[in-house]
Parts: structure tokens; C-alpha cells; sequence
């Protein structure tokens, strides 16, 4: 993209707006936000019901010894094609919960963006294209989570019931997180989701095929910056809602907290210190 339109973009962001009686920009402010309203409670309740759907899951699991099988649940060992259908399925919808709200500040601020240069259209089908887009990304991610998950279970390093069964497989997931919290690709992807600004002023693209473009190419982005987190779900289970929440919260504030480069060396560490204890430390009898 060239100097003058990164020059639009940062002058759209800057854009008065005057309230004054019925003036267009007063009508303005009102579109602004209620757009927003739309998008925020949009992304609020796609968040909720992705939870609820983990949330259902968990219950099933938790309940199999008494004869609840549900119907959204792949089965225990055996598994079929449908099976692993279900096993992707319940990927996808558990990358919705995780990043949807880390992603909503950029998401939110494409909409405002959007609709300030083209005020007179509606344009919240671009904001669901852009978070299509950036949704295909950990698709394509749950489509080699659920592959991996398959080979992992056939090679009996993870149970039935989702968890890891090798020490050595736990420690060397960690192992590997820790460490790519401090490497360049790690800061480089995070640098890109920690400035939503910076990204639409370089990577802006006109019409809803840009708006899909933008929205995968962010999410390329922030799966680059956090598919060796995800890696973990694979070492402490990957339906412990616990270890889910936690490492949706830890993504959320490398991306939004004013000090988010402290807290993925914090987690780089307390990783590799929860790696070296469990292959050095004392082992349980």
C-alpha cells in the first residue's frame, strides 16, 4: 500500500465529528454507534455460545460413567469419519471461544474505520467478512489440531479422554511455548495484533474481498503469534475448561495489556520452569 492511502486511513481514524443538531455528522455518531453496539454484542454473543458449546462438552465427558453420550461428542477410541468430524467441529468452535475476544478490538475498529469511509452504505457485511476471513485462519489450524489429536491418540500419547499420557510429550510442549514466547516470530505477529492502527494503515483493501483478505492475512498474524499456546491445550487436556480459560485469558492480555511483551516473557518462563519440573523434578509415586 502506498504513503497516500496509508495517509487516508490514519486521516479517517482523525476524522471531527460535529454534533450539531441534524447535521450529517450527527447522523454519523448515531451510525458509529450503532454499529458498534451491533458488532460489539455480535462478537459478545458468538464468544458466549462457543463456551456454552465447550461448557456442554465438558458436562458429557464428565458424565460418561453413568451412560450420557451426547450427540455433539466424538467417540472415546474406534473413531470414524464422522467421529472426526466432530473431533474438527469441536476445534473450531473452541478457537471461536479462545480468540474471538482477543481479536475484538480489531474487529471493532474495522467496523468504525469502514463505516467513516463509506457512510453511505451499510457495511457490517464487510465486518462479518473480515471476521470470516480471520476465523478461516484457525479453521485451517483445527483442520491439523484435530489431525494431530488422531495421530497422537493412534500412538496412545494421549487418552480417550483427551489428556496427555506422556510426561515427555507434556514437557516438551512446554518446553517449546516457552521458548517461542521470546523468539522474533513471536514478537513480530504480536506486534501486528498489539496495533490495530498500524495494520489497517498498511494493509487497508477497499470492498468485501478486501475485507476478507484483511481478515485472514490478521488472522495468519495472530495465528503465527499464538499456535505454540494452542499446542499446549494438547499436554493438559483439551477439554480442561480451566486450561482453556487460562490461556484465553493469557492471549488476551499479551494483545491488549499495555505491558502484554512482560506478560509472554512471564509465561515464557514460568513454561520452560514448568518443563524442566516435570522432567527433572520429583517423580510422583
Amino acid at each position: 500500500m502506498g504513503g497516500v492511502e496509508q495517509e487516508r486511513i490514519l486521516f479517517t481514524l482523525r476524522l471531527p465529528v460535529r454534533v450539531t443538531g441534524a447535521s450529517v455528522d450527527s447522523i454519523l455518531v448515531a451510525v458509529l454507534n450503532r454499529d458498534r453496539a451491533i458488532v460489539a454484542f455480535g462478537l459478545a454473543g458468538l464468544a458466549i455460545l462457543s463456551w456454552i458449546y465447550l461448557i456442554c462438552m465438558d458436562w458429557g465427558m464428565r458424565h460418561m460413567d453413568v451412560g450420557i453420550q451426547m450427540v455433539i461428542m466424538p467417540a472415546m477410541e474406534h473413531w470414524t469419519a464422522w467421529d472426526l468430524v466432530l473431533l474438527f467441529l469441536m476445534w473450531a468452535i473452541m478457537m471461536v471461544a479462545m480468540m474471538v475476544p482477543a481479536s475484538s478490538p480489531m474487529i471493532l475498529l474495522f467496523a468504525e474505520i469502514n463505516r467513516r469511509r463509506h457512510k453511505q452504505q451499510g457495511k457490517l457485511v464487510a465486518t462479518g467478512l473480515f471476521l470470516l476471513g480471520y476465523l478461516m485462519a484457525w479453521t485451517a489450524f483445527s483442520v491439523l489440531a484435530t489431525l494431530a489429536q488422531w495421530g497422537l491418540l493412534t500412538a496412545a500419547l494421549v487418552s480417550p479422554m483427551m489428556k496427555s499420557t506422556s510426561n515427555a510429550l507434556g514437557a516438551a510442549l512446554l518446553l517449546v511455548a516457552g521458548l517461542f514466547q521470546f523468539s522474533r516470530l513471536k514478537y513480530a505477529c504480536l506486534a501486528h495484533c498489539r496495533s490495530p492502527i498500524g495494520f489497517f494503515a498498511t494493509e487497508w483493501r477497499d470492498g468485501l474481498w478486501g475485507a476478507f483478505r484483511m481478515g485472514l492475512k490478521h488472522g495468519a498474524y495472530c495465528l503465527g503469534c499464538c499456535w505454540a499456546l494452542m499446542l499446549l491445550l494438547f499436554a493438559f487436556g483439551v477439554m480442561n475448561l480451566l486450561w482453556v480459560a487460562s490461556l484465553s485469558i493469557l492471549i488476551l492480555a499479551e494483545k491488549i495489556a499495555p505491558f502484554g511483551r512482560l506478560v509472554s516473557s512471564i509465561g515464557g518462563l514460568g513454561f520452560i520452569g514448568w518443563a524442566a519440573w516435570i522432567a527433572f523434578g520429583p517423580t510422583p509415586r
